[in-house]
């Protein structure tokens, strides 16, 4: 009897701190969203004590709507967000639909880990290196070529530079998804009643796609409409779009437009609400009310994957090779294919600045990927504990969704107020914690698979056997989504190294990181400076991917590691989530 109490007191103890860990966890993962909220609506409307304004107006939504550029910056946001989404939403589909399963499908999911590694901002830098007027694209083509997309006035530059960044965004998170949906079952049955592969795909798996890769459509649409490192670098001018006007009376250095930045913060996160629900409305549109399409015979339309993707990787991948010949060329000549001369000079004038700025970007993005990847491992833990108890309470998805989905803009601003009123100075801290507010919701969808591939019946066995959940959870469990696990750090990591905005505000421009540095730079100093910090940035994840990659295939693979007896670890989702170990 003395045993079996011993033994309850032992198990509420260790619920009661499992529950005190979530609850903290929850805190600090998502407490920055009450001050951003809170911050800006304040600012917005006036009340902004920092610069002795108390009282409550609507001047700084005058001067805002006064502004004459202002209905051309909001056409031009909306125009390249839902026009880079759309385009990326509708490539990824067509690869997935042209190359699923195909001959050459691994390698090109090989490929997917190094492109999703290179940083948007040393893409856009690599991008404008290969797309200006004397760029290199123009050097092998030389006259045959009269365009402009780099600070164009319609912001095409900035769709396509968007679109190839985000399409392999999309397949990574596509390919655990059309696991789910078992695609190869369904193409058979679609070839039995005499449809072909376009229209099996388009007919049948592309209304069951899109609700489920709909989160991912929501950030990727966030990020599109509030970037603003890209669209400094390669984005419109004349005006530039509604994220970089904000930006620009943030830094002003007349105080007095504070409430104009602050309103038009808030107008961004009121455009991105609006482009959501416009998404989810023609998601149920398409596949709810109107279905006809569906039944209406055999016709499907005809879309090259093949080709996307090549166009798609060879961009991307050569974005690199021209950062590394930029950063040793001492004299490089229009129309010249290669430098004239080479030369270290560059290199060894900023090597001593670099490495203190390496070293602040690695141990920035270590610290917060690593706090994030222990909340998200919790959250997920408790998500599992709150399906099979329902007195626990679980984590809404949205909550954990909202900072991808809301603009870092609209939300930094008021983050930046809140900490005036608290302890401004201790920089470090709060870059730190805004990293991880921003970095955990990608582990968390990283790791979304591996977890709910899991199978709950090793776990009770375990238990029946006298194991502490604990124990099972370290001896059990863990080694299992270890892989997974060093993949999802990796991409942690990844994130928070492309961070530009928080590191900016709430660093107030002491802490300087590679990315930082690198849109600082791009902005008209020497290119082969610049060349040199983007492809600085460009390298460091790729260490970490390597790294990641090595750790996850030394710990095995989910299918080495799991018992015979067990027939639900093998599903097509965990090889999944594994397959992120070469993505």
């Amino acid at each position: 009897m003395n045993a079996k109490l011993c033994t309850l007191n032992k198990q509420s103890v260790a619920s009661f701190t499992f529950n005190l860990i979530v609850l903290l966890t929850v805190l600090i993962s998502f407490l920055p969203l009450v001050p951003g909220l809170m911050g800006l609506l304040l600012a917005a409307f006036g009340y902004i004590p920092a610069i002795d304004q108390y009282t409550l107006s609507i001047t700084g939504f005058t001067q805002l709507f006064t502004w004459p550029g202002l209905s051309q910056s909001v056409v031009l946001t909306l125009f390249i967000s839902i026009a880079s989404t759309l385009i990326a939403a509708l490539f990824s589909f067509a690869i997935l639909q042209s190359c699923w399963h195909s001959r050459w499908w691994k390698q090109l999911e090989t490929l997917l880990a190094p492109i999703m590694a290179l940083p948007h901002v040393a893409f856009a830098v690599g991008f404008a290196f290969l797309f200006t007027p004397s760029g290199f694209i123009a050097r092998i083509l030389g006259d045959q070529i009269n365009w402009q997309l780099v600070h164009d006035q319609y912001g095409l530059g900035l769709i396509a530079a968007l679109t190839l960044k985000e399409i392999p965004f999309l397949l990574f998170m596509s390919i655990p998804l059309l696991k789910q949906l078992n695609i190869n079952t369904t193409l058979i049955t679609a070839r039995s009643l005499g449809y072909n592969n376009a229209q099996a795909w388009q007919k049948i798996i592309l209304p069951q796609w899109l609700p489920k890769i709909r989160f991912s459509l929501f950030a990727v649409m966030a990020y599109s409409i509030s970037v603003v490192d890209v669209a400094l670098i390669i984005g419109p001018t004349r005006p530039p779009t509604l994220a970089v006007l904000v930006w620009q009376w943030l830094n002003d250095a007349d105080l007095a437009t504070l409430p104009k930045a602050s309103a038009g913060a808030l107008l961004l996160l009121l455009m991105c609400l609006a482009i959501l629900l416009s998404i989810r409305f023609t998601e149920w549109f398409i596949t709810i009310k109107c279905r006809t399409w569906l039944s209406s015979g055999r016709y499907s339309l005809p879309i090259g994957g093949k080709s996307i993707i090549i166009i798609t990787y060879l961009i991307t991948l050569a974005t690199l090779p021209i950062l590394l010949m930029w950063s040793f060329a001492q004299r490089w000549r229009f129309p010249d294919i290669v430098p004239s001369r080479w030369s270290l000079r560059f290199w060894q004038q900023e090597w001593g600045y670099l490495l203190d700025i390496i070293a602040n970007s690695i141990m920035i993005a270590l610290v917060s990927a690593t706090i994030a990847l222990v909340f998200a491992i919790i959250i997920h833990e408790h998500s599992i504990k709150a399906i099979a108890n329902k007195r626990f309470l679980k984590v809404p998805r949205l909550l954990i969704a909202i900072p991808m989905l809301a603009p870092q803009l609209s939300l930094l601003f008021g983050i930046q107020v809140a900490t005036l009123y608290i302890a401004h100075q201790y920089y470090y801290l709060w870059v730190t914690w805004a990293h991880i507010f921003f970095v955990f919701p990608y582990i968390f969808l990283a790791l979304d698979g591996p977890w709910r591939s899991y199978d709950q019946r090793l776990d009770k066995v375990a238990l029946s056997l006298g194991l502490s959940p604990f124990k099972v959870w370290w001896q059990i469990k863990r080694p299992l989504l270890l892989p997974a696990i060093w993949i999802a750090w990796a991409v942690g990591i990844s994130v928070s190294l492309a961070q530009y905005l928080p590191t900016l505000m709430l660093g107030a421009g002491r802490i300087s990181t590679l990315t930082t540095e690198a849109v600082a730079l791009s902005s008209g100093q020497d290119r082969r400076i610049s060349a040199i910090y983007a492809l600085l940035q460009s390298l460091t994840p790729f260490l970490f991917y390597i790294i990641a990659i090595v750790a996850s295939r030394k710990s095995g693979s989910l299918e080495q590691q799991r018992p015979t007896s067990t027939s639900r670890i093998s599903t097509p989702n965990v090889s999944v989530s594994q397959q992120s170990n070469h993505p």
